[in-house]
């Protein structure tokens, strides 16, 4: 997965794309995304869970098994 984007998505960018692909991603990591939500966390925590679900919609099974892998051990190593 690509990850050289020098933007700094904000916390509300990352809300914003968990709301748009949360119907694609698995229903156990909904409590988990609320949680982080209600936490402040790095601009690089901030930048990766974006990428993690940036055209998650549109990856391959194999391609969201490995962004659900990275998702779970970022939202749950806080």
């Amino acid at each position: 997965m690509e990850n050289n984007c020098n933007i700094n998505h904000p916390l509300d960018d990352v809300r914003n794309k968990y709301e748009f692909q949360k119907e694609y991603l698995p229903t156990e990591m909904n409590a988990s995304f609320e949680s982080f939500f209600n936490h402040e966390h790095t601009q690089d925590i901030l930048n990766d869970v974006f990428h993690l679900l940036k055209k998650y919609d549109l990856a391959t099974e194999e391609e969201r098994e490995h962004r659900n892998k990275r998702l779970y051990m970022v939202l749950h190593n806080l």
